[in-house]
């Protein structure tokens, strides 16, 4: 169990992040596609309903910009790795498994459990106004409207419905869990004698003989892989917006068209006397509770310096009332849209007359305003021409992509046409056929790299197509040299073989030596070995696994216990386990068992989640799979 829980750290994080970040995958605004259709490849499917490239190009872009948003100096360019691009698909993936089961299990709260949802969660706090509402201007920074935002967090709720009774009905039982911890946690004091291959070396000295036979058997050791010097030229957003200036004109018209964006959000402060009367209440109740709002009213136009008092006596609003009727200040979309329009009509100092909401008859006096301020052109003018740069590179960038693509084509035997139009810079790589794990940036793409090492380019030298290896990024790029895959002769290579064969031979010794002073030990017990220590699984850092699985292996009813472990290459441990001790806790309640019924919530939810998987097909199309084939194992 601890052994699934140590090496499967990443996979339980990415569990958790699933809970606790809402929804992101299934809003945005549709970007610009592969023209030539490219965006519209099935990537993959769930329940039979496919994804596309372009939607998975689109999910990971708005991950990057999230991230970019929170952390505005983070270094983006380890999302840019078939690896991050990978987890990003398979994040999308288990999103859409989990709304498809939501929607299947009839999931989805109700208008009033989301308001309740909302209004307890505490990731939500930062956007709740003091009266619970939705801060609108908060919403409107991250791109969101209230409906879309609405419609974001039901879909999440629901989502977590799905796992969530699994999670908290999770149940490790004591004497399970103490079994398990005691794997984990029990101590044992062990004596070794390491015998380190290094100190052999100078004890071997191989033959010529030796080398070739070593090298022979393991040509394939010794291969090189195939690989191409190339250049290329990227054409995106940064290289379409070189020498691109914002006029002042431009500048000016954005300003006024996007004057919202720029005026301080306006907030009213109110107080108000609630006479309670149900929508759905009989017409004389309604019409009492009416008359004695307007008899309210009445008093306090009479006496507008005593409203406070007279809403203490008489409101029947339990939030307000002890404050005078006070409900601070508040922003267009925190009140229902009759109290709302009211407060918005009156002139600070004045009394509305009786309005009536869903709640009952109000009698209103706005007490203040702020807000409303318009932020002077020059303070914004930076943020203006940075949108108006965006907006007119988004504009520019189709035409530019599709007569990158033709130049590239028409003119296939050299990359300074594309140089001299566009002002690109000619970069240059080698790059091997297989991508190797970690790498990132413009060249790590599957489809960029077929196109590099298909026959033609290779025999002919040509540009490839305009490959997009990123939303708004494309690279063409062209062969300049080309080394197929061979086994160097010895001679090339006979330094890095003979170090292979003396490390092997330094090895063997230690082995050899190793084994026989086991087989002593075994017929002296008795004898002590020079270095003593205490291991267990919890205190194992830097001890190979090999050497910990020998000793918690060891048959507690059987010691002193003799035996060996071989390190290969670096050599030869010879131990005595000697002693089985307790587990060590601190004082007070066993951190480890509540620590021990997450992971043991967290595995039942994985295993939920593949039954899931299987359920609804999840699948990943070869396509996919071979532009990811360079991603750390999921």
């Amino acid at each position: 169990m601890f052994d699934f829980i140590r090496n499967h750290q990443r996979l339980t994080l990415a569990f958790m992040l699933l809970l606790i970040i809402p929804s992101f995958v299934f809003f945005g605004i549709e970007g610009y596609t592969r023209f030539t259709g490219g965006g519209n490849e099935t990537v993959a499917r769930v329940d039979g309903q496919g994804v596309t490239r372009a939607e998975w190009d689109q999910a990971h872009q708005r991950l990057v910009d999230r991230v970019r948003r929170q952390q505005p100096g983070v270094d983006t360019a380890g999302f840019d790795t078939p690896g991050a691009r990978r987890e990003t698909l398979d994040m999308l993936l288990r999103e859409r498994m989990l709304a498809a089961a939501a929607r299947d299990q009839h999931l989805a709260p109700s208008d009033a459990r989301l308001q309740r949802l909302f209004l307890s969660d505490p990731q939500f706090a930062g956007l709740r106004n003091p009266d619970g509402s939705v801060n609108r201007e908060l919403l409107q920074a991250q791109g969101l409207t209230s409906e879309i935002f609405a419609q974001q967090l039901r879909q999440d709720f629901a989502m977590r419905q799905v796992l969530l009774g699994l999670e908290q009905s999770a149940f490790a039982p004591a004497g399970v869990a103490a079994r398990s911890l005691d794997a984990l946690l029990e101590r044992r004091e062990v004596q070794m004698q390491r015998l380190d291959a290094q100190t052999y070396r100078a004890r071997v000295a191989p033959t010529d003989a030796e080398l070739d036979a070593y090298y022979k058997a393991n040509e394939s050791v010794f291969r090189t892989v195939e690989q191409s010097d190339i250049e290329y030229v990227v054409l995106d957003f940064d290289a379409l917006g070189k020498g691109l200036v914002v006029s002042e004109d431009e500048a000016r018209k954005y300003y006024a068209d996007n004057a919202a964006r720029y005026t301080a959000h306006e907030e009213r402060r109110a107080s108000h006397i609630l006479i309670k009367a149900d929508a759905a209440a009989a017409g004389d109740v309604k019409a009492k509770a009416r008359a004695r709002a307007e008899a309210l009213l009445a008093e306090a136009r009479k006496n507008p310096a005593g409203f406070a008092e007279l809403a203490r006596k008489n409101s029947e609003d339990p939030g307000s009332a002890a404050n005078g009727g006070d409900l601070d200040f508040f922003a267009r979309g925190s009140m229902v849209k009759s109290f709302e329009d009211a407060t918005w009509a009156l002139k600070k100092g004045e009394l509305s007359g009786v309005v009536e909401s869903d709640f009952g008859y109000h009698v209103i006096l706005l007490t203040d305003v702020r807000g409303g301020d318009r932020k002077p052109f020059e303070a914004a003018r930076a943020d203006i021409e940075a949108e108006v740069r965006k907006s007119l590179l988004a504009k520019r960038w189709p035409e530019a992509a599709e007569q990158f693509t033709n130049l590239a084509y028409e003119q296939s035997d050299s990359l300074k046409p594309l140089i001299d139009k566009w002002n690109l810079q000619r970069l240059t790589a080698t790059v091997p056929r297989k991508l190797p794990p970690g790498v990132g940036g413009p060249l790590a793409s599957a489809k960029l790299l077929d196109a590099l090492f298909a026959a033609d380019s290779l025999s002919g030298k040509r540009n490839t197509d305009a490959i997009e290896v990123a939303p708004n990024r494309l690279v063409v790029a062209r062969v300049i040299a080309h080394r197929p895959a061979a086994v160097p002769p010895l001679d090339q290579v006979r330094d890095r073989v003979r170090e292979r064969v003396v490390t092997s031979q330094a090895a063997a010794l230690a082995r050899k030596e190793g084994e026989a002073r086991v087989a002593a030990l075994r017929a002296q017990p008795d004898e002590a070995l020079k270095d003593t220590m205490v291991l267990s699984r919890m205190t194992a850092t830097g001890a190979p696994r090999e050497l910990i699985e020998t000793v918690m292996k060891a048959d507690p009813a059987k010691l002193p216990h003799v035996a060996g472990v071989d390190l290969g290459d670096a050599g030869y441990v010879v131990l005595k386990v000697t002693k089985v001790l307790p587990r060590e806790l601190p004082p007070g309640p066993d951190p480890m068992r509540a620590q021990y019924a997450q992971a043991w919530a967290a595995a039942e939810a994985e295993a939920y989640l593949a039954a899931l998987k299987r359920r609804y097909r999840v699948e990943v199309t070869a396509a996919a799979a071979v532009a990811t084939a360079a991603s750390s194992p999921q």
